[in-house]
């Protein structure tokens, strides 16, 4: 869904299957958690409830440009549902450890 929508973020939905994956085949989400490039992410927040830097900084930068992108192309009042986006989930991923 954060794929197609521009307002909402990737990495919930990203983290989202990767919890109902790992509790469907235990097998293959080890393989997923020991994969080269995508689990340092997982492990992190598998084990920590930590989101890496430039995660964070990528994540707002992707809500900002759905923001304009709302204005841009359906404009007023639809803005408001991007704004409520990035102004509730943003600072909840700001907030998180690194």
């Amino acid at each position: 869904m954060g794929i197609a929508l521009p307002i909402l973020p990737t990495v919930p939905f990203y983290l989202l299957a990767a919890f109902c994956f790992a509790n469907s085949h235990p097998e293959w989400a080890r393989r997923l958690y020991e994969h080269p490039r995508y689990g340092p992410a997982m492990r992190d927040w598998r084990d920590r409830k930590a989101i890496g830097w430039k995660a964070k900084v990528s994540a707002i930068v992707a809500m900002s440009l759905g923001v304009a992108f709302t204005w841009a192309t359906i404009g007023w009042p639809w803005v408001w549902i991007s704004l409520a986006v990035l102004v509730t989930v943003g600072p909840w991923i700001w907030t998180r450890p690194e």
